[in-house]
């Protein structure tokens, strides 16, 4: 890496997912907004085609005339290629294919355990993670072989879990998980905001929070904007629109597979006290199976929906199509912010400014101070040169700490499970988590269900699973 003129250049990233037909198109957006830093990103994917379309897709983004950015991609043939040296690592992978997604969300539906999303929490989040968690394991030892001083960034879910496993794995691994979930409820406040004071200008980086709790199930226990306490306001937009609740401009959560109008997270304040800050499919998962997720009509009472897996399916078809039009010309990306921080995060870390943002990391600091200390949490952080400072988010509040723990509780169980290959313990997490325990499920349908995700998924497990 080299600066100057207050710009830095050469800068390796290596890109572990490179062939992604989604988040690799938003991160080579970003960087092509972006003029002060520049350098080469090292594309390596194990669909070598999906790396080869993204190697043409940027390189031709790079050479448009409105882009500000200085990037050269490049495929790697190997982690070893692509590690070798580099500054930066990004992981965006899927593990598995939407076969295994299809087991991990709908199969649980025979016990009537319906999941919005089925990649963090309930079921489906945790048969990911046994896919998940050796992957992550191969990928931490090859970055403490190939390139240890990296600064590495996870976008892929299970976020917590996957974090968690690159620092079990390298202990000095320099790692932290991004995720927009946060970002998107300060956008909602920002509109609370100025639909109640009749404003119509503003910018959700002016919502200023404090960030308690995991990924997918974060809180904010203070909020303001420019000087205005959010929280009564809130309150009393919820007393006056609970039953409509709130859908950002331009969404609506009946014609989409990720809105919602937001009422899950204003129930939520209404029986905490504390702003539940991530998109209502995720927060009703880390609740109990009883409740927001009870069946399909309950689901859509509350406005949001279910992402199915053949939703997925059909969607990936458009991206393939999309994929193959990008990279013959015959369509383009863009040049517009997509509102994502992972950029100004490198830059900061470059040493080009100090930011502020959410961020997943061990709570070794005790920014979290009621949590575990082994916990992988998810709390506001300064980034500047070549450091990460957790800002101390005290208590999470009693309550809302009772329904995290068996989550926390459930990362460890998982996490050695995936790394013992011991279904007992996959059977242990399963009957602690509240998706499953608010159904009233018999061990013996728990321990049946376990067994016939497992064998869905054991395609992508290592051999001990046998």
């Amino acid at each position: 890496m080299k600066y100057e003129n207050n710009k830095a250049s050469d800068i390796q990233i290596a890109y572990i997912g490179g062939g992604s037909r989604g988040w690799a198109w938003t991160f080579m957006t970003d960087l092509a907004l972006e003029e002060q830093i520049s350098g080469t990103i090292r594309l390596y994917d194990i669909d070598r085609p999906a790396a080869e379309n993204n190697e043409i897709i940027g390189n031709r983004l790079m050479a448009r005339e409105e882009a500000k950015g200085n990037w050269k991609f490049q495929v790697a043939c190997s982690l070893e290629e692509a590690l070798n040296g580099c500054d930066f690592v990004v992981i965006s992978i899927l593990p598995g294919t939407f076969d295994e997604m299809e087991s991990d969300v709908h199969l649980p539906e025979r016990l009537g355990i319906y999941q919005s999303v089925g990649d963090t929490a309930g079921p489906g989040g945790m048969i990911r993670a046994l896919r998940t968690i050796p992957m992550f394991v191969e990928i931490a030892e090859a970055i403490k072989a190939y390139a240890p001083d990296a600064w590495v960034i996870n976008y892929t879910n299970p976020m917590s879990v996957c974090v968690k496993t690159l620092y079990h794995a390298f202990p000095q691994i320099k790692a932290f998980g991004c995720c927009h979930e946060v970002f998107g409820t300060q956008k909602v406040l920002l509109g609370i905001c100025q639909e109640m004071l009749g404003e119509n200008d503003g910018d959700w980086h002016d919502v200023a929070v404090n960030v308690v709790g995991i990924n997918h199930f974060t809180w904010f226990t203070k909020a303001s904007y420019k000087g205005i306490d959010l929280f009564p306001m809130y309150r009393d937009y919820i007393r006056k629109n609970f039953e409509r609740g709130y859908e950002v401009k331009g969404e609506n959560w009946m014609n989409s597979s990720f809105a919602c109008a937001n009422r899950v997270k204003m129930d939520l304040f209404n029986r905490f006290g504390a702003i539940a800050a991530a998109g209502d499919r995720h927060l009703a998962e880390f609740m109990p199976g009883n409740e927001y997720l009870k069946d399909p009509k309950t689901v859509a009472s509350w406005k949001f929906g279910l992402t199915t897996a053949a939703w997925r399916k059909e969607n990936l078809e458009e991206r393939l199509a999309r994929s193959r039009r990008l990279a013959a010309g015959e369509e383009d990306i863009a040049l517009e912010p997509t509102g994502e921080e992972g950029i100004l995060l490198i830059k900061a870390l470059c040493g080009l400014g100090r930011v502020i943002s959410n961020v997943n990391i061990p709570n070794t600091a005790g920014q979290i101070s009621n949590l575990p200390v082994t916990a992988l949490v998810e709390t506001n952080a300064l980034f500047e040169r070549d450091s990460i400072y957790p800002v101390a988010a005290g208590e999470v509040p009693k309550k809302i700490k009772e329904l995290i723990m068996p989550h926390v509780e459930n990362h460890e169980r998982i996490l050695k499970a995936a790394l013992t290959c011991n279904k007992e313990l996959v059977v242990e997490a399963f009957m602690h988590d509240p998706a499953v325990t608010g159904k009233g499920c018999s061990e013996e349908e728990i321990r049946r269900l376990v067994d016939d995700m497992i064998e869905n998924t054991k395609k992508y497990l290592p051999a001990g699973w046998e």
